[in-house]
């Protein structure tokens, strides 16, 4: 039965979800151990594991090690620690002791506290079908020092090989997939920039080894945190292997204390079965049902001004590109950098979030109106949490940025990162925000964060370090806020392309800029990475200019929009100068793109052909009665000839109409022989199939 259950004779709780049960006990010395995380089992099936502690080998080894819940420092406990706390008098170690538990439809929470420190801790369990929520909290009545707080340990069956799957990358060359057997010993990911960061991203997968795209069983772990984090796997000789995982960094602490209490992120974890393309579908209907603010619905086709005329921006170009896009199919504007303050260039003005008057003499609104008036909705780019010293902003409040006493102030792309920790800095950024927003009738804002922290100190403030945490908890606050009061706003995360993707600002963002890189060859790997667990419904992708300003590389504008159009489309060229041909082309595959929208964000993503070469790569999402089929080829070899594509989530005994080419198909074929792509001759071709499912 699916639900949570206490066996209370056996002090153990059992989670059940849709096919997957989680299961913790207490042991003798009030610890919360693990039992079982795996296949679906029944209550009365759980006391069968609830076998007695093994023995020590012998004074350095014990078999029950690496068991604990939440791993804590003390004792003869040498596992890696995912709590580790110091009390004033110097005491290091934790001891728990049981005080009571609640379960609320599904949500199980577990109150701990110290056997004689004040310090309370309170495991929290949340159940969303085959996804479990973890994270703690921490309260104490005097002052402790908390070194590390993750929000869980997570404990894997034990199984005769480990294998990671995870991503890294930099800056226009994000989420790139990796796949590599589990060092014994601690692997650990992190970011300490106080974002997300471009070179890894909260989340590890765990198989066998075995596991392909179509089957085994897959273990996923991810954190909803977008400032610095750590995830930390541990393999031992003895073959047990954990992730713990949570908020901080080496060196930074927090205070807990009366009226202080520490809560973590949520950290989620997901057992599948079906291999890595059953655990992105999992993630991927998480992320839609339970994350995602709004969703059910579909994203609008973007037009950004960037590229066009980056800091060059005024009314009149701006209005001549909106008509374009207008006359494209776009369904919202966006106007970037360089509208306010002094901002000709990346040098000026940010942080003086005024509208520049040279440039738009009778401000915003003649241009919202022309924008509303052409049928679009009118977003806006902000990076509220940077300014340049070259600023009035700066110049009067010189004390609001991250630094450091005697240090110097070390500048990226010419700016310094705000302290949204500081109460004052949060009541500016939302007083000018909700004017933005309010006065000028934005729909959209595109909230870009260009540089990560460096000297982040705060000068004066009796805990220093809070700021870690507590600028990122403002951020989702005032994120919250602006929702809250204007629920008509929408809002894309960019952090410098996909420095801020996590399941924390999804929850915030109805939509996150993947990279800043769109060229579409290296997006076919990009978006490969960030399917692995986030959904196509929420990933930006722009069709630009030939040659592309990252790679300088020239392609087909088709072989573009069909790459776009794997996620959330938007136009980024300057389509002011593109031909008539080009535009042409544009309309009709807008057009196109919208009567395949429904299916592409909100269907389940199948994998085909991942771009592991530079031959064919292929797949395909399915949405009620109809799926969507992308091929590309990027290179071809040999004049090799081509072969049908396995499709796959379709119904074997149905049949299948192809929309443009009009024939009819056996779902049974589609699914064993394939569909013959018919791509055009040459590199860079690509195809888009559209199948319905119809009566035989």
């Amino acid at each position: 039965m699916a639900g949570i259950h206490f066996l209370e004779d056996h002090r153990t709780w059992v989670l059940t979800g849709g096919s997957s049960t989680y299961a913790l006990r207490l042991d003798e010395d009030d610890v919360p151990t693990h039992v079982h995380w795996g296949p679906k089992l029944s209550t009365e099936d759980v006391p069968e594991l609830l076998a007695k502690p093994l023995p020590r080998w012998d004074g350095f080894n014990d078999p029950n090690e690496g068991l604990d819940e939440l791993a804590a420092d003390g004792g003869t406990k040498y596992w890696t620690p995912a709590l580790q706390v110091r009390f004033a008098d110097g005491t290091r170690a934790l001891e728990w002791r049981y005080r009571t538990h609640e379960i609320t439809r599904d949500h199980l929470e577990i109150h701990f506290e110290d056997r004689h420190y004040p310090l309370r801790i309170t495991l929290h369990y949340r159940l969303k079908t085959d996804v479990l929520e973890r994270w703690t909290e921490l309260a104490a009545d005097t002052d402790v020092e908390v070194v590390r707080a993750d929000s869980a340990t997570w404990v894997l069956p034990v199984r005769d090989d480990y294998r990671l799957s995870h991503v890294t990358g930099r800056w226009a060359a994000e989420t790139q997939l990796h796949r590599t057997s589990a060092a014994h010993g601690e692997t650990t990911f992190a970011s300490r920039r106080g974002i997300t960061g471009h070179h890894a991203n909260p989340w590890v997968m765990v198989d066998d080894g075995t596991a392909t795209e179509r089957h085994g069983e897959v273990y996923g772990v991810a954190l909803a945190w977008s400032g610095s984090w750590r995830l930390t796997v541990t393999r031992s000789s003895t073959g047990r292997l954990t992730v713990c995982g949570g908020f901080g960094q080496d060196g930074v602490t927090h205070r807990v204390g009366p009226g202080n209490p520490l809560t973590t992120p949520v950290i989620a974890g997901l057992r599948t079965r079906g291999g890595f393309g059953a655990a992105g579908r999992a993630w991927h209907a998480y992320v839609r049902e339970h994350v995602l603010p709004h969703p059910r619905e579909l994203r609008p086709v973007l037009y950004n001004s960037w590229e066009a005329t980056g800091f060059d921006v005024d009314e009149k170009n701006q209005r001549t590109l909106a008509e374009r896009a207008a006359a494209l199919g776009a369904e919202l504007f966006v106007v970037d950098d360089g509208w306010f303050g002094a901002r000709t260039g990346d040098h000026a003005g940010l942080g003086d979030w005024h509208v520049n008057r040279e440039r738009f003499p009778g401000g915003l609104e003649p241009l919202v109106a022309a924008v509303h008036g052409l049928g679009m909705k009118f977003g806006i780019w902000v990076e509220p949490e940077m300014v340049n010293p070259d600023s009035d902003l700066y110049r009067t409040h010189p004390d609001w940025v991250l630094h450091q006493l005697h240090r110097r102030r070390s500048q990226l792309r010419n700016q310094l990162v705000l302290n949204f920790a500081r109460p004052d800095v949060r009541r500016w950024a939302h007083d000018w925000l909700d004017r933005l927003v309010g006065d000028h009738g934005v729909d959209f804002l595109k909230w870009d964060m260009n540089r990560p922290f460096s000297e982040a100190g705060w000068p004066g403030d009796a805990d220093p370090d809070r700021l870690w945490v507590e600028h990122t908890r403002a951020v989702y606050a005032l994120l919250d806020r602006l929702r809250h009061d204007h629920p008509r706003l929408r809002i894309e995360a960019c952090s410098g392309g996909g420095g801020r993707i996590d399941l924390g600002m999804l929850a915030r963002a109805d939509q996150v800029w993947t990279s800043d890189n769109t060229d579409a060859l290296d997006r076919l790997r990009i978006q490969h990475g960030y399917g692995q667990l986030y959904p196509a419904r929420a990933m930006s992708a722009w069709v630009t200019d030939n040659p592309n300003f990252v790679t300088g590389r020239s392609m087909p504008l088709r072989f573009r929009f069909h790459v776009a159009m794997a996620g959330v489309l938007g136009i980024g060229g300057d389509i002011v100068h593109w031909p008539g041909e080009d535009l042409a082309l544009a309309r009709e595959l807008i057009a196109l793109y919208k009567d395949i929208r429904p299916v592409v964000q909100h269907g389940a993503l199948y994998r085909l052909r991942p771009p592991v070469d530079d031959g064919i790569v292929a797949f395909q999402y399915v949405h009620e009665d109809r799926a969507v089929v992308f091929a590309y080829r990027q290179a071809a070899h040999f004049a090799a000839p081509e072969r049908p594509l396995r499709l796959d989530g379709l119904a074997s005994a149905d049949r299948y109409i192809d929309s443009d080419a009009g024939t009819t198909h056996s779902g049974a074929v589609l699914l064993t022989r394939g569909l013959p792509l018919g791509l055009p001759t040459g590199d860079f071709a690509s195809r888009v199939v559209r199948l319905k499912r119809i009566d035989r």
